[in-house]
């Protein structure tokens, strides 16, 4: 998996997602990461987070947070962010943003 690093990241940021994503897996990203982070609670969205034009995220009353690193798996976009929020972008716009720490 192909690890785009932005706005300060590193390869610590992404930790394991890379490895939990895998394109001969007809599963979409959501299902992979569900059953590679079981350890963690699996993928549970949060709600609330708004996606700003630039792939930023922001809850109300906190500071917008730029992503650090991006991946794609198919039609997919994995985005991964400070404090571990991890975002799943679909084709269409629609999005779940999860903390996976």
């Amino acid at each position: 998996m192909k690890v785009v690093l932005l706005n300060g990241g590193m390869p610590d940021h992404v930790g394991m997602i890379p490895l939990w994503l895998d394109e001969r897996d007809p599963r979409p990203a959501r299902e992979q990461l569900d059953a590679a982070y079981q350890h963690g609670g699996g993928w549970r969205p949060f709600k609330g987070f708004k996606m700003l034009r630039d792939h930023s995220i922001k809850y109300p009353g906190d500071p917008a947070l730029k992503p650090l690193a991006l991946m794609k798996l198919r039609d997919e976009v994995i985005a991964v962010y400070p404090h571990a929020w991890v975002m799943i972008l679909q084709k269409d716009g629609s999005h779940e943003i999860c903390r996976m720490d």
